[in-house]
């Protein structure tokens, strides 16, 4: 708590003074049209939705207790006409399109530039010239592509109503075409006792998928960081390999235009071998899927020791990976069979244990999302469950590749463990 307390009494002491700026204003304010654009304050997120209508609105919620903005990736027609639970079509009436936004994280600043790096080049191969960069704050990159580099609709389906899933079929795209790229340069690091070289860490920079996700916020250019008083600095291209955290000082940078002007339907060709990638993909997934014999299940009376060691840890809570959690449980717990009072009212449960727990409007937003669509397997196991510290691996995990196959084995063994102890009584009783 005193070292929260010292960090929080340090950035308080810069916010003002930087946010009085006028060039960090206007930079952030030009960001913001069409946005949601959210102040975060240490206690959390402010209102939504809401939006910016002047430069010096900036400054006004500053001196409120803001620290840092946060916006959508998400275009909109007006902003505040959003509200949570809104269907499908409501949605897509009110977008007016979206941005690519791949966010890069790890435990390291030098992994992130070199993924950061590696997803530049593959936006160039695919005739993408224009690419916006900025730091994160902490130890990652954001990678920006305008939508006004997509095309506005393919074979007569619009592209602005494809959100998120198309974005989210880009990035799956992004992680497997610069994955053995990643790990070999990862591997080439040789710095003693700082960096991994194995397999695993280059999934801790692949981007963040759970970013792609209806009404997601995140950090806008030249807003600070809460955790390490650094601006997010927007960077060119070729800055990327030299950049240090110095370089984001909030009181030496030097303001630039994080959106690049780009060319009308630029990322076509990105976009359509993506989709062509995942067609391609899906049919091997559903060949998988049918080898493990998934299909639409109902397990009645679901019982905690029948989960996996991951879904365990998520539901004792968590202080980080919380979003990523949660596409876990309703996934999971959907593709079980799980009744939707029961199943709300275990995230719920499980959510009054995180530290600090999610806002009830991004739990609602989620489940309402997920309720239009038909039930969807959890992520498969290992690399997505060991970005969140869960991967806690038994015997059995050994032998399936998804939590819900866990749990159906679990469940058909506990049922035969029922059945054997059942005839046993019976026979006693009738001896």
């Amino acid at each position: 708590m005193e070292a929260q307390s010292i960090r929080e009494q340090r950035i308080r002491k810069i916010t003002q003074l930087y946010y009085s700026r006028q060039d960090i204003q206007r930079a952030i304010f030009d960001f913001s049209k069409n946005r949601e654009v959210i102040p975060r304050y240490f206690e959390g997120f402010g209102k939504r939705p809401d939006t910016l209508e002047y430069p010096g609105d900036i400054l006004a919620v500053v001196k409120k207790g803001a620290t840092s903005l946060h916006c959508s990736e998400e275009l909109w027609e007006d902003p505040l006409k959003l509200q949570t639970g809104m269907d499908e079509n409501q949605l897509n009436n009110l977008r007016i399109g979206w941005d690519l936004l791949i966010d890069i994280d790890s435990k390291y600043i030098d992994y992130s530039k070199i993924s950061a790096k590696i997803i530049v080049d593959l936006f160039k191969f695919h005739g993408i010239k224009n690419i916006g960069i900025k730091f994160s704050g902490s130890k990652g990159f954001h990678i920006i592509i305008p939508w006004k580099a997509f095309p506005k609709e393919i074979n007569e389906v619009q592209t602005k109503n494809m959100f998120p899933e198309w974005p989210r079929i880009i990035t799956k795209y992004i992680m497997e075409k610069t994955k053995e790229k990643l790990i070999e340069e990862i591997s080439n690091l040789t710095r003693p006792n700082k960096y991994i070289k194995d397999f695993q860490a280059s999934e801790q920079v692949m981007p963040d998928i759970i970013l792609v996700s209806p009404r997601h916020l995140f950090r806008m250019p030249y807003s600070l960081h809460e955790k390490t008083a650094l601006a997010s600095v927007v960077l060119n291209p070729e800055e990327i390999e030299g950049f240090q955290l110095k370089d984001a000082d909030p009181f030496k940078i030097k303001v630039k235009n994080f959106m690049p002007g780009v060319e009308e339907g630029e990322a076509s060709e990105l976009l359509m071998q993506a989709l062509d990638w995942h067609k391609d993909n899906n049919q091997e997934e559903e060949k998988e899927s049918k080898k493990f014999d998934y299909k639409p299940i109902k397990l009645s009376n679901l019982s905690e020791k029948n989960f996996p060691p991951c879904t365990l840890r998520i539901l004792k809570g968590l202080t980080d990976g919380k979003k990523r959690a949660l596409f876990i449980l309703i996934n999971l717990f959907r593709s079980v069979g799980m009744d939707k009072d029961e199943l709300e009212k275990r995230i719920d449960d499980w959510n009054k244990k995180n530290k600090p727990p999610l806002k009830q409007g991004y739990i609602k937003s989620q489940l309402s999302w997920s309720y239009r669509k038909k039930p969807i397997m959890p992520p498969n196991c290992k690399e997505f469950y060991q970005g969140i510290g869960v991967c806690l691996p038994d015997n059995l995990c050994n032998l399936i590749k998804n939590p819900v196959n866990y749990i159906v084995r679990k469940n058909f063994q506990s049922n035969q463990l029922g059945n054997a102890y059942k005839k046993r009584d019976t026979f006693k009783n009738n001896i």
